[in-house]
């Protein structure tokens, strides 16, 4: 298998990013399913490697062709851009939140224009993109910006559980609503567009139910009966391959199981539970509708840990390992 280039920008350089990405690719696994590269500070990965007790060496290259992918080494692309003598760990800097910005920035060019296949980002902190001027405050509106891209579909996977989100960032009473039949429709035909880009050649996808016991024909909640079973019959009508409503307490269990290749998390808290608790370290997020494939870490900078050497670093292992098990079909099917 041809093994594809992997970006990751190194995040905050206050937060663990930088030490979570030295762990992770001090070992030789990463190599055998990628060819990752790092867009980030020198200074800062070279103090990152000393924290965490690790002998690597850090080749600084231009381009992705100009690495040298063994394990041990660490190929960047550095922006030299932290003054050491004002930076602090774990503080709420303006250099290191336009420092992060500039990674991501550097990331997905060459994702857009250097042939690099995904890309898999770490941790930036808002306020910190906020004191330097920065008013895109999260990966999602960073990238959705750099692109052009207006409908950005999140995803979240843990073990064979993929679970995609109608709504996120708004109130419950806000997520109740937004539930419309054709908003049901839409956001079900991009799960399916989705699924087809990560190489699901006929995905089999269910919808949660919002309402306890999926409304219990309204009893409990009129908004399965009034819109999400009508979408859900007509989108069977039109040939997709889609149950539900399903109750919320069995359904993830089920495509946990292997039942279901995605399901529909009708708002935040519901899929994040779900996953989460599978397992919070393996929960990895995705980002679709990108000209590229973005994974991600699921958690943040941990500004009360950073320096010292103690930041786990599963989360971003499995965020590249799935971002090179999905590349080659991605780059196929966009």
């Amino acid at each position: 298998m041809q093994k594809e280039y992997i970006v990751i920008p190194m995040g905050d350089p206050a937060g663990i990013g930088p030490e979570i990405t030295v762990k992770s690719l001090a070992k030789a696994n990463v190599y055998q399913d990628a060819n990752p590269i790092v867009v980030g500070d020198k200074q800062i990965l070279e103090m990152a490697a000393k924290v965490d007790q690790l002998d690597v060496k850090i080749n600084v290259i231009t381009e992705p062709a100009d690495g040298d992918y063994r394990p041990g080494i660490i190929n960047l692309i550095d922006l030299h851009n932290i003054d050491l003598d004002t930076f602090e760990y774990g503080k709420v800097q303006a250099q290191c939140g336009q420092a992060a910005y500039d990674y991501i920035k550097e990331a997905n060019r060459l994702c857009v224009e250097g042939g690099v296949a995904a890309m898999t980002t770490t941790t930036i902190n808002k306020e910190a993109l906020r004191a330097a001027g920065i008013t895109t405050l999260g990966h999602t509106d960073i990238l959705s910006a750099l692109t052009g891209v207006k409908d950005p579909l999140t995803m979240f996977q843990v073990h064979q559980l993929r679970v995609f989100f109608y709504s996120k960032h708004v109130s419950l009473r806000q997520a109740c609503d937004l539930i419309t039949k054709q908003g049901i429709k839409d956001f079900v035909y991009a799960m399916i567009k989705a699924l087809h880009t990560l190489g699901v050649d006929a995905p089999h996808v269910a919808v949660a139910g919002l309402n306890p016991h999926s409304g219990e024909h309204g009893l409990f909640g009129d908004e399965e009966v009034k819109y999400i079973t009508p979408a859900i019959e007509e989108l069977k009508a039109e040939g997709i391959n889609v149950d539900g409503p399903i109750g919320a307490d069995s359904v993830f269990y089920q495509a946990l199981r292997g039942k279901y290749d995605g399901v529909l998390s009708l708002y935040h808290d519901q899929g994040h539970i779900a996953t989460k608790t599978v397992d919070p370290d393996l929960t990895v997020s995705f980002t679709h509708n990108l000209p590229y494939l973005r994974t991600s870490v699921d958690h943040g900078t941990a500004f009360d840990i950073a320096g010292k050497g103690i930041a786990r670093e599963v989360s971003l292992d499995e965020a590249v390992r799935l971002g090179a098990k999905y590349a080659p079909a991605f780059k196929q099917n966009h």
